[in-house]
């Protein structure tokens, strides 16, 4: 690993762990063709690292990687000091940031988990040195005093709550149908809930500078203007090396990727590692299974970058990633290029279509309402006139029905 990239990556495990509570007091690196299997480091780099905890007084060492339960228990033997994983980090920043009782569940089930194989090592620090107060948060306060009978049945019963979760949510989707949706995805901190906040001009939408400030998903109507509106739906960022547990747990609310007409992949412009994290987005989206979703790449913060700079990522943008807006959620004007392509995206999906249904006909009438926006209804002899907003399976469906399309569509 090329030094200037194992420093950035060093720099984004220090604002995990600042974001968790924790003060960066030291680092240490080393380049292995693979990991020890029985320490991570090497023999010579853990004697080293007893001393730099010992000159810091350190009370806890975090890895940016995850330790296999007996690396993480052969290294705090041999240091004496509390060990952390990435993952276990990254869980822990999750479980403070939920705020439903969904997220709640989600990193919980994750939490336990990976605690599962775990066990034995939280067992021994009962005793000995597992203090603090990261990584013991959630599940974590009452790890200890559970057994894998236990752990397993809690893991049972969250998989059913959430199970639940899914099909209330199917429901909520189904409520929406007809209606032109958009998620947005990206790197944790790249700016979604900023671009909803200002897209939608919903004020209560929470922002903060730090990773992972949203863990909920949140959906706002958007106004296009010219009588074209969209959902815009908020997910949970990513990052490099996500808990593979938590991914899991958290499909009930990626799912909402899933059934979106269009994925707004929101990238820091601004950040010298956007490539890596445009990459590890995509990776994320391929595991959850919504790869071939259409998207639009949107480069934020253009703001932060300077007239030159701007054009020479214009200029490598074409090249990389065609399909792209650049915005800034902060400048007055600066969304418009993003509700621009929007609304040419809501035209293309869901171009006006003239339905001429008879009147004994209901049920076609309350189909088009439950599939697409109507636009304009109104009686013609023994036929009401219907225009509306309808996607291309809508009108096919429609079609075979017996409904009557009348004077073609137009966008």
């Amino acid at each position: 690993m090329a030094r200037d990239v194992m420093t950035e990556h060093l720099d984004e495990l220090e604002r995990l762990a600042d974001t968790a509570g924790a003060q960066a007091v030291g680092r240490l690196t080393q380049q292995l063709v693979r990991p020890d299997s029985r320490t991570y480091l090497g023999s010579g780099k853990i004697e080293e690292l007893s001393q730099l905890i010992q000159q810091t007084e350190a009370t806890l060492v975090i890895f940016d990687d995850e330790l296999s339960p007996a690396q993480g228990r052969n290294v705090e033997q041999a240091l004496g000091t509390r060990v952390m994983d990435r993952a276990e980090l990254i869980l822990d920043i999750f479980a403070t940031r939920a705020r439903t009782s969904e997220a709640r569940m989600q990193v919980e089930l994750a939490q336990l988990e990976y605690t599962l194989p775990r066990l034995t090592r939280m067992w021994t620090h009962l005793e000995k040195t597992r203090g603090g107060v990261i990584g013991m948060r959630g599940p974590g306060e009452t790890q200890l005093e559970t057994d894998r009978r236990l752990i397993n049945h809690r893991i049972k019963l969250l998989r059913q709550k959430l199970e639940e979760v899914v099909q209330a949510r199917e429901v909520q989707r189904q409520s929406r149908r007809g209606a032109f949706t958009a998620s947005l995805v990206g790197y944790t901190n790249a700016g979604k809930s900023s671009i909803l906040r200002a897209l939608a001009g919903a004020k209560e939408v929470f922002v903060e500078d730090r990773l992972f400030a949203t863990l909920d998903p949140l959906t706002r109507e958007v106004d296009l203007g010219e009588r074209q509106h969209v959902l815009v739906t908020d997910t949970v960022g990513f990052i490099r090396k996500l808990p593979h547990d938590l991914v899991a747990s958290f499909r009930a609310t990626l799912q909402e990727t899933k059934d979106a007409d269009l994925l707004l992949h929101v990238i820091d412009a601004s950040h010298p590692a956007w490539e890596e994290h445009r990459q590890v987005v995509n990776e994320v989206l391929a595991e959850i299974g919504v790869a071939d979703q259409p998207v639009l790449h949107v480069f934020n913060k253009t703001d932060r970058l300077s007239q030159e700079d701007l054009h020479a990522l214009h200029e490598r943008i074409e090249r990389l990633v065609p399909n792209a807006v650049f915005v800034s959620a902060t400048e007055p004007e600066g969304l418009e290029p993003l509700r621009r392509s929007l609304l040419a995206e809501a035209r293309r999906q869901r171009p006006v279509t003239e339905l001429r249904i008879p009147m004994r006909n209901g049920k076609a009438l309350a189909q088009v309402h439950q599939m697409g926006e109507v636009l304009e209804q109104r009686a013609d002899g023994e036929e009401m006139v219907v225009r509306a907003r309808l996607d291309e399976a809508a009108v096919g469906r429609l079609r075979q029905a017996g409904v009557a399309i009348g004077n073609g569509r137009a966008g």
